[in-house]
């Protein structure tokens, strides 16, 4: 009834004060962007809060009681002493125990603390927005973790170097042995990761995340939340760095399961995308030192002022490139940091010898591992040396060798049964040539800034980064909501999307999620208004009497290939035995970079790049798998019609994860029309700028927009 909603929380609804003659100007403007909105209050002079229901009054409550947030309640909490000897924070791992060598390094990486959450974290979409400084993965092969986000200012148009930094902070181990130990160091966790990518730690704004058992009357238990709020306040404090968020539940109790004691600090702060480092290792022969936090030995906390002065030391020296490269020690300890750091390029370590359990596997939470540039300067810090890294693919320690490809397994194999990173590969039926000729047909009306028409559906979400692609390559791009909230909203939406055709040269259909993928699959709303008998006129006239392209990215490809426009080059009856686009092999939504080449240029779209380039395009979807017949792969092939595959780090196209992103067929990655003026593509070209995706190799820019532009030129 009326309480349950009136007390329910949504993620569905919005709750916007506005004066209340714009009510009604507001809701308008809400209808033009598909959105439902309703007046719901209003706020008056008399101090009560007044609900109906159905003609009912079912609450009224005076705005002092409101504001008491209900009852006072008091407890009582008593905190738990806890014992110097078993600091989590430089103990060797029980699974380390009596393990040295090469065996201690493959072990380490295996345990669950410590393992590749690749798996997980490809679940969700890491370009969107074209913001995106640092992919959540560094390196050629995309496999070391970054130790924070960091994205560029959203802007509509105009560019800007301001980028938002964010990290956390949280080992459980550490709160399971001192609630407040372990959140004074997940603050300082938090703020170790952004000085690791160059980003003022010192500047940051903090919210804490705390979840507990269920509290009940028990002082010890309510001692444990107590604990943990002091520890954050007290490296707060010191730090000088205040939480102005925060999230608590104390619900964590099931019969007589308890989670361990949590409190996970998220530290944000402004940042310049140009001076952004990366925790990837970059070269062959580098030195490596480990940076260790200083410790006060009779609180054992950070000895905040000296920790300070290491955090700004570090930030400064990314920032100017002075560390290559720079990851913070956590669960792991320094060696898995090492080996994290020397994953994403392939690179091989040679340990110092002697090194000593704790600096090597002790989780010694805030210490930075870093790759310093020759003319680096540690002045006033301690370092210790960790040793070089090599070219050979191995690791070396204690004169035991391990190669990098079985650390990798050991890593990624502990999650893989449930966060899969690998499928089944695919069949590559034909070894696809380098298609050179070039389609040199132009259109017989020219136009310096072609009109450029990008209608939006329920649930596209690229079309302000792709109308921005085409603004700064010199087109007029139109951004058009298609409206479905009523027969008449349906039916205004289609005759303007036919007028809005009508006057351009291109039609964009970019990415996104159309009727949230369901059911049975993407693209089906969008396919459907494009089978309309009045806008598919308005298509062919575009195509057939006014030489028009048209481009589909993700989602809009998606739409292509479900009309027939690509292949066919016109909307037709979809048959079976027709190519399509499925679920991915591997199960699930993936975000990466995906390296591509150009596999021909017969599209006007590809006017400006060369058959065999090779650009890094971020992808992001849960369908993107091309499948087409034998024949049909031939009957492409020999046309031309298959612009762009997958690619692996030696440029050959690649028929398995995580290379070829989704499985599919000939590593398809785009195709066009038999004439190239339609062209349908999974990654994302759009998702463009300078100082993105600076962790990973390859150029990143297609100039399929400047193509466009051109070709009406």
């Amino acid at each position: 009834g009326g309480t349950e909603l009136a007390i329910s929380e949504s993620q569905e609804r919005m709750a916007v004060v506005v004066a209340a003659e714009d009510a009604q100007h507001f809701i308008a403007l809400a209808q033009e962007e598909n959105l439902e909105a309703a007046v719901v209050a209003e706020v008056t002079a008399s101090p009560r809060l007044v609900m109906h229901w159905r003609g009912n009054a079912i609450v009224n409550i005076s705005r002092a009681f409101l504001n008491t947030n209900g009852v006072v309640q008091q407890a009582r909490a008593k905190i738990a002493m806890v014992t110097a000897e078993e600091n989590y924070r430089i103990s060797i791992p029980k699974a380390l125990k009596n393990v040295n060598g090469a065996a201690a390094l493959r072990a380490n990486l295996a345990r669950l603390e410590v393992c590749s959450q690749k798996g997980l974290a490809e679940r969700f979409d890491a370009s969107i927005g074209a913001g995106t400084v640092l992919m959540p993965f560094a390196g050629e092969t995309q496999l070391t973790p970054e130790d924070a986000m960091c994205a560029k200012i959203p802007l509509e148009s105009g560019k800007t170097d301001d980028a938002s930094a964010m990290s956390f902070g949280f080992i459980p181990g550490m709160s399971r042995w001192s609630p407040f130990h372990g959140a004074a160091y997940a603050v300082t966790e938090a703020l170790a990761k952004l000085a690791a990518i160059g980003a003022n730690p010192l500047k940051a704004r903090l919210t804490l995340q705390e979840y507990f058992e269920r509290l009940r009357d028990v002082p010890e238990r309510w001692g444990k939340p107590t604990a943990a709020l002091l520890g954050a306040l007290t490296a707060q404090l010191n730090f000088g760095v205040p939480a102005i968020g925060g999230k608590d539940s104390m619900s964590g109790s099931f019969n007589e399961l308890d989670v361990p004691p949590t409190l996970v600090c998220f530290a944000v702060a402004m940042t310049k995308a140009s001076k952004t480092g990366s925790a990837a290792f970059k070269k062959t022969g580098s030195r490596v030192v480990l940076l260790p936090l200083p410790v006060d030995k009779d609180t054992l906390l950070p000895h905040w002022e000296r920790a300070k002065q290491l955090f700004e030391k570090v930030a400064a020296m990314v920032a100017d490139g002075s560390i290559r490269a720079a990851s913070v020690v956590r669960e792991g300890g320094a060696a898995a940091a090492v080996c994290r750091m020397a994953f994403g390029n392939s690179l091989g370590f040679d340990f110092v010898d002697n090194l000593g359990q704790t600096n090597l596997f002790a989780s010694l939470c805030g210490s930075f591992v870093v790759e310093p540039a020759e003319n680096a300067r540690f002045d006033g810090l301690e370092l210790i040396e960790l040793g070089r890294t090599t070219a050979n693919k191995t690791f070396k320690i204690n004169d035991e060798t391990i190669s990098l490809e079985e650390l990798v397994h050991a890593w990624q194999g502990t999650l893989e049964g449930v966060f899969p990173t690998k499928a089944k590969t695919p069949a590559m039926p034909f070894d696809i040539p380098l298609y050179t000729s070039r389609n040199s047909k132009a259109p017989a009306i020219k136009v310096a800034a072609p009109r450029v028409i990008i209608p939006v559906f329920p649930g596209t979400n690229c079309e302000v980064d792709t109308a921005r692609a085409f603004e700064k390559a010199g087109a007029r791009p139109e951004i058009l909501v298609m409206r479905n909230l009523s027969p008449q909203d349906v039916d205004q939406s289609v005759v303007a999307l036919i007028k809005s055709i009508n006057n351009s040269q291109m039609i964009v259909l970019p990415g996104g999620f159309s009727g949230g993928d369901e059911p049975d699959g993407s693209g089906k709303f969008i396919a459907t208004t494009l089978r309309n008998e009045r806008v598919r006129e308005a298509v062919q006239n575009l195509l057939e009497n006014r030489d028009g392209l048209i481009l589909g990215i993700c989602n809009g490809f998606q739409a292509l290939i479900k009309t027939g426009l690509v292949p066919f080059g016109k909307i037709v009856d979809i048959e079976p035995e027709f190519p399509t686009l499925t679920f991915n092999a591997i199960g699930r939504h993936v975000s990466q970079m995906a390296y591509t080449r150009i596999t021909s240029v017969q599209s006007p779209w590809l006017r400006l790049v060369n058959t065999g380039d090779i650009h890094a395009v971020p992808v992001s979807h849960g369908e993107g798998r091309f499948v087409a017949d034998e024949s049909t792969l031939k009957q492409l092939i020999d046309n031309g019609q298959i612009a762009t595959q997958y690619i692996d780090l030696s440029g050959s196209p690649c028929a398995a994860t995580p290379f070829n992103p989704n499985g599919s067929i000939c590593a398809v990655e785009g195709i066009t029309s038999p004439d190239g003026r339609i062209f349908g593509k999974m990654a994302h070209s759009e998702r463009k700028g300078e100082n993105l995706y600076k962790n990973t190799p390859f150029d990143k820019d297609q100039k399929i927009f400047e193509s466009g532009v051109l070709y009406f030129k």
